[in-house]
Parts: C-alpha cells; sequence; structure tokens
C-alpha cells in the first residue's frame, strides 16, 4: 500500500514561507487527488488545500487564499504545498492524505472521509 510522508516543516518568522512535501512511496496518479490538513493545539483538524488529480481542480481554506499554492510532480509521487506570508495562526501539524473517493473534485472536499493513508504530519510553527 502507498504510504505518505511529509516533511519541509520547520520554525519561521511571521511573513516567512516554508514548502512542504508530502511524498508518496509509490504511484498516486491512479488515485482522485492529495489533500492537506491542519491541526492546531486544542482544536479541530480543518482542511487546507486538495488537489484533484481527475480535473486538476484546486481548493483553500479561506485564511490561506492567495497565500498557500498546492502543486503536484506526478514524476516524483510528490505533491507540494508551498506556503508564503506564514502567520501565528498558521501555527500547526499538517498532515497530507490521499483523496479516496473523489471529494476534492466538490465543495465539501474538506470532509476527513474523503481522505486516507494519513501520514504522520510535520510540525509548522510561525513566530510572531
Amino acid at each position: 500500500q502507498v504510504q505518505l510522508v511529509e516533511s519541509g516543516g520547520g520554525l519561521v518568522e511571521s511573513g516567512g514561507s516554508l514548502r512542504l512535501s508530502c511524498s508518496a512511496s509509490g504511484s498516486i496518479a491512479d488515485t482522485f487527488g492529495i489533500g492537506w490538513f491542519r491541526q492546531a493545539p486544542e482544536k479541530k483538524r480543518e482542511g487546507v488545500s486538495c488537489i484533484s488529480f481527475t480535473d486538476g481542480e484546486s481548493h483553500y481554506l479561506d485564511s490561506v487564499k492567495g497565500r498557500f499554492t498546492i502543486s503536484r510532480d506526478d514524476g516524483a509521487n510528490t505533491v507540494y504545498l508551498q506556503m508564503n506570508s506564514l502567520k501565528p495562526e498558521d501555527t500547526a501539524i499538517y498532515t497530507c492524505a490521499i483523496d479516496k473517493l473523489g471529494g476534492c473534485s466538490g465543495e465539501w472536499w474538506q470532509e476527513d472521509g474523503w481522505y486516507s493513508r494519513w501520514g504522520q504530519g510535520t510540525q509548522v510553527t510561525v513566530s510572531s
């Protein structure tokens, strides 16, 4: 089974940038897509972005629109999340998962149930 591993997290100052990687142990080109989620301490997990491999659509959490960009590299079996203009409220553990049912193509893309094969996550900390 394909496993996902996140990397690229770290400590950055407010206004800085990071690029997260979600690397798969095998091909993900024939899946529906990949989603990025985050969970801050004492908060519920929330969907940050997803990219659909079936129709090319991507979605973003309102608070990250214009600052985050999701992209894919099929040759590397990797999906990236470029995060610019980071804010302290972006501090969280970021995790990626495979869209197993095609949820990324719809308005309910942030629902956990669409996703599986969750990675271990990578910590992002933004200092003020």
